[in-house]
């Protein structure tokens, strides 16, 4: 076996419409087609792909995973910014060293940390934030 890419993440959470909400809005992931679950959820998609899949539950969920952060790759990164900006979201932006890939790090309405890559023929031209890595403790 070959594990060929990630397809999907999954997260519980008990703010199932917010997190729908701010994943169309700040990410452009509308909630799409879901099997006929017996649970409530939402998959959002990226492009024609159920990337991120939503479980919603009654209580705030037990953290047990030690998932730092999930990320997709992305084109559109003055659009992006200008997004974030006009709805004051939260976001802190990094180029990768020795690559030239810009990361834009945001936070869902759960606190899950995501960052969308951009390549670095992008940020050509781009007033970039550039936030400060924190050291590592």
């Amino acid at each position: 076996m070959q594990v060929k890419r990630l397809d999907h993440v999954n997260v519980r959470t008990n703010r199932l419409d917010a997190m729908v909400e701010w994943y169309g809005r700040v990410l452009n992931m509308p909630a799409g087609g879901r099997p006929p679950f017996d649970f409530p959820g939402a998959w959002l998609y990226a492009g024609d792909h159920a990337a991120v899949h939503l479980v919603g539950v009654r209580e705030e969920p037990a953290s047990g995973m030690k998932l730092e952060h999930f990320a997709f790759s992305a084109a559109g990164l003055a659009e992006f910014l200008a997004r974030l900006e006009r709805d004051k979201e939260r976001y802190e932006a990094r180029r990768v060293p020795g690559s030239g890939v810009v990361q834009i790090n945001v936070w869902d309405p759960d606190g899950n940390h995501i960052h969308i890559d951009f390549s670095p023929e992008e940020a050509a031209g781009v007033k970039l934030k550039e936030t400060p890595r924190a050291p590592m403790r």
